[in-house]
């Protein structure tokens, strides 16, 4: 996960908020398995099991710094944010 937030798209985050959203994350989050196949994001589909697993998992937001995703703000009452925006949340 550290790697993934390292990359280009999480420019928006220093080292120190990266570390403290990580911390955050493997206290509150829980892992899910998921069946459900959705098609929401035709512009890239890959980012549909995104959008299946938070509803499967009953989550209350995605984190993501995916435009994809970022650009739909919120699927089936799941807000979709930033990094920066749910550590301001948190």
């Amino acid at each position: 996960m550290a790697d993934v937030l390292s990359r280009e798209k999480f420019d928006e985050t220093d080292e120190r908020q990266r570390s403290q959203f990580l911390a955050l994350l493997a206290r509150r989050a829980a892992l899910v398995r998921t069946k459900r196949s959705i098609s929401v994001i035709a512009e890239d589909p890959a980012d549909d099991i995104v959008l299946g697993t938070a509803v499967e998992g009953k989550a209350s937001h995605v984190v993501s710094g995916d435009k994809h995703l970022l650009d739909l703000g919120q699927y089936r009452g799941i807000r979709i944010v930033t990094p920066n925006e749910m550590l301001e949340l948190l």
